[in-house]
């Protein structure tokens, strides 16, 4: 039993407690409520009684209004617009709700249109236009009238063709009093839009002399909107807490809705109230919600009722508290011990991972603390280092690392070592060489050290070093090949610049001049040729491939015909050439076309003089969804060891240094190639000079095939070609010049060379009927 007590006595004290709680905060919300619904009800009768008396006011006030202004106008013998004018004039600022247009309307027969029409205009109504309409042979015009809303008012109308004025008309003359008339849409809104139209109404006053026997002149009519009307009316004393809806009975007991008013809310009372105005009855709904009257409603149940509940929830939670603390006590201690364990075990997994992260990155990271001890290094620290066993001394870091400055000879100082800067408070980056015993051929490393942060509890260093050997050697070989690229550029320009001097200090004859003209174009040509080449060995990598289906042959006999006519006009032999059947192939036209104009340039270019150029153009099936192309000549072969080198950038044989060239073309081949997913090699030709092939994906039956995974070749072994090649290049930059211009620069040779691919292009390409198929 005292186990039981101990476990069960808290909850069920709290729950009585919730208990009688909630039932005491109920019943005084019930009570609450319902002393709020009969103050609700007692301010929607006050409100309803004032929106009956406002309704009946503003129509008593709108009748006694036009029956001033009908007996002021009634005084008067000969009616004019000055009479009407200074009779209305107080209606604009009278404050009329929902009023339009106050109007004076007189009587006219069909035959009389043309006389009233003209005794008005005289009588001041400027422009009056009346249009009687088809009906009766009465018409009722209204030949003054006054804007209320300050819009213009249509002049002229024929009220008797509209059946709801026309009778309340007719009505007020038979019994000289004020009426109304039926609910209709006047005829000044019935061009707005459909959703801006309102039911209206007009009151009619007649006009009759004061006479023993009243003559009878016409009507004052006021045009009233039933929507504005209520707004209005209601907007003075609801506070937008009332809905309001207006009924008019019209004169053969239909109903007709004339405007609603709606408020924000959920209405719960409602008061249904009749009017009298003029000769017909008025509807008036008004609608409230309990919860938005003044006094009536709010949120103080409420507040009651979340209080009670508040004030009852903190009790039962104190007795709670009270009757339960040792059991709770004991659950935090075993809580507490939990979630230490937790802790500690998931430390242990940080330290894990931190030590893997350590362990796996490149990037080498060192700890020391104030003193210079080393706390933490991780594998690639020590092996970017290359000494198996930390220092943790500052002073023999030197020696002990044989750190360098960044030129290899002179020791680095302490104070100038990153991380002695950084143990300073020093954010430090630099380089330090470092030769060692595990280093013999020395690293260059980048180095950048910063104070640890002070969170950590501990002073002290980190460094992070990473190789940068490789990258300041590639930067070294980027300039090289600046160089390269300048030296091969200033060349050109100094040979025309040279003829042009030649030319202008001595012109000489015609001849001579010609000549160092056409240097100047070989000149120009050249470089034009080595921009060109340089363009399209770096945009053959990444440029983005347009692929088509290609019919081959077309492609072939284009570029033969473009160099064979760019050698025929350098004088050199025609060139012969074969093309044996050629399919489609499925290749970017532009690139394609830069492949065959290389190879079948070095087929017409290099041969050995007194021969006659020759290339065959062949293609057969590689495999499935797959063309070789070949293109075989007789010139003057590649040796067997430079076979495998000639597709290297820079790269040229040592048969080909009396031929202009940049080393690039075969390069840019097999980019190319490569891209399309396809090899290209180069053999012997069994009669004699080079047969190189290629492989494209060919176009069966329109269908693309299935590209091949396009090898990409790692970036550093490419880089380190191209640097290999940069100092071969150098030397062989000199064996593309023909000849010197002695006491200036290089020239070319006296006549265009036919081995120029830039000279070809910049001649128009020209049909050759004498090549061999």
């Amino acid at each position: 039993m005292k186990r039981w007590d101990a476990r069960y006595t808290g909850p069920v004290l709290a729950a009585a407690v919730v208990l009688c709680g909630v039932l005491a905060t109920v019943l005084t919300v019930v009570g609450l409520r319902a002393g709020q619904g009969d103050s609700a009800r007692r301010v929607m009768d006050q409100r309803a009684d004032m929106a009956l008396a406002a309704v009946r006011s503003e129509t008593d006030r709108y009748r006694t209004l036009l029956e001033t202004v009908a007996a002021g106008l009634a005084t008067d013998e000969q009616i004019t617009w000055a009479d009407f004018d200074q009779a209305t004039s107080p209606l604009e600022t009278a404050g009329l709700l929902g009023a339009v247009a106050v109007a004076y309307v007189v009587p006219v027969t069909t035959a009389d249109v043309p006389a009233a029409q003209q005794r008005w205009r005289a009588a001041g109504s400027n422009g009056l236009t009346l249009s009687p309409g088809p009906g009766p042979d009465e018409h009722y015009f209204p030949v003054f009238a006054r804007s209320l809303d300050d819009r213009d008012n249509p002049g002229g109308a024929d009220l008797a063709t509209v059946a709801q004025p026309a009778a309340a008309l007719k009505t007020a003359r038979q019994t000289s009093g004020v009426t109304v008339s039926d609910t209709y849409v006047l005829l000044r809104d019935r061009n707005r839009p459909a959703g801006e139209r309102q039911q209206s109404f007009v009151f009619a006053a007649p006009v009759l002399t004061r006479a023993n026997d009243p003559v009878f002149r016409g009507w004052v009519v006021l045009g009233l909107r039933g929507g504005d009307f209520l707004s209005g009316v209601l907007a003075t004393f609801s506070q937008g807490q009332l809905d309001g809806s207006l009924v008019a009975v019209n004169s053969d007991g239909s109903r007709a809705e004339v405007a609603q008013l709606h408020v924000p809310g959920e209405p719960d009372l409602t008061r249904p109230m009749t009017i009298r105005v003029a000769d017909h009855v008025w509807e008036l709904g008004l609608r409230a919600d309990s919860d938005r009257l003044p006094g009536a409603g709010g949120h103080l149940w409420v507040i009651v009722l979340a209080g009670g509940l508040i004030l009852t929830g903190l009790l039962a939670w104190l007795v709670f508290v009270l009757a339960t603390g040792r059991t709770r006590a004991r659950d935090r201690v075993l809580e507490a011990t939990a979630e230490l364990r937790d802790a500690e075990a998931e430390s242990r997994r940080q330290a894990g991972l931190l030590g893997a992260i350590m362990a796996t990155i490149g990037d080498g990271v060192s700890v020391v603390d104030a003193d210079g001890r080393v706390l933490m290094e991780n594998p690639a620290a020590k092996r970017l280092m290359g000494v198996a066993e930390a220092s943790h001394d500052p002073q023999d870091w030197q020696r002990h690392y044989g750190a360098f400055r960044p030129d290899g000879v002179t020791p680095m100082p302490l104070e100038e070592m990153p991380l002695i800067r950084a143990m300073r408070g020093e954010c430090a980056t630099g380089e330090m060489l470092l030769r060692n015993a595990g280093r013999p051929d020395g690293v260059l490393l980048g180095v950048d050290a910063r104070p640890l942060d002070p969170s950590g509890g501990l002073r002290g260093a980190v460094a992070v070093t990473r190789d940068v050997t490789d990258l300041r050697q590639y930067e070294k070989d980027l300039a090289i090949f600046a160089g390269v690229v300048a030296h091969d550029l200033k060349s050109p320009l100094a040979i025309a610049r040279g003829h042009c001097e030649l030319a202008i200090d001595d012109p000489g004859d015609e001849i001579a001049v010609q000549l160092a003209l056409d240097r100047i174009m070989r000149a120009v040509d050249r470089m034009d040729a080595l921009i060109e080449t340089l363009l399209a060995y770096s945009t053959a990598r990444d440029a983005p491939l347009s692929i088509v289906d290609l019919p081959l042959e077309p492609l072939v006999r284009e570029v033969l015909q473009e160099r064979a006519a760019g050698l025929r006009g350098t004088g050199g032999p025609a060139p012969q050439w074969s093309v044996g059947p050629l399919p489609t192939v499925r290749a970017d036209p532009a690139m394609l076309r830069h492949v065959l104009d290389n190879l079948i340039g070095n087929a017409f270019k290099y041969v050995r003089p007194g021969t006659v150029p020759r290339a065959d153009v062949t293609a057969t099936e590689a495999g499935p969804g797959c063309t070789r192309i070949r293109v075989a000549d007789a010139g003057i072969g590649i040796p067997e060891p430079d076979k495998a080198r000639v597709f290297d950038s820079f790269h040229r044989a040592p048969g080909s240094a009396g031929y202009a060239g940049t080393g690039l073309g075969l390069a840019i081949c097999r980019r190319v190639v490569e891209r399309h997913g396809g090899e290209i090699g180069v053999e012997d030709n069994p009669g004699g000079g080079t047969r190189f092939h290629f492989t494209l994906p060919a176009a069966i039956n329109q269908e693309e095939p299935e590209m091949r995974h396009i090898p990409t070749e790692p970036a550093e072994e490419e880089d380190a070609r191209v640097r290999a090649a940069l100092d071969r290049a150098l030397a062989e930059r000199a064996a593309m010049l023909d000849s010197r211009l002695p006491g200036l620069t290089a020239l070319p040779a006296a006549e265009p060379s036919a081995h120029d691919p830039a000279a070809a292009r910049l001649r128009a390409p020209v049909p050759d009927h004498q090549h061999q198929d």
